[in-house]
């Protein structure tokens, strides 16, 4: 995969902490993670927001459904990483 480096500025406290975190895998792959997380997000807020436009605002019972079904699959990839030892649910 091609990379490109790039300079980024953020509080010096946060550095910190995500440095501790990060020892392992190194700060590029943390970042590269997380940001990929926030992408991730920001694509299924915009789905959300395209169903209520369409179909109303999600009920309680189907926001508890569905974080439900999320809690599930992350369980299920908790339990893939310690398996193959990939466990990076802490970072997350």
């Amino acid at each position: 995969m091609a990379t490109k480096k790039v300079t980024v500025t953020i509080p010096e406290d946060l550095l910190e902490e995500i440095r501790e975190d990060a020892t392992e895998r190194g700060l590029s792959a943390y970042f590269a993670e997380a940001l990929r997380m926030k992408r991730d997000r920001d694509r299924l807020r915009e789905i959300v927001d395209w169903l209520e436009e369409e179909y109303g605002p999600f009920t309680e019972e189907e926001q508890a459904a569905g974080l439900a079904e999320l809690a599930e699959i992350d369980a299920e990839h908790a339990r893939r990483r310690a398996e193959t030892g990939n466990d990076t649910s802490a970072a997350a």
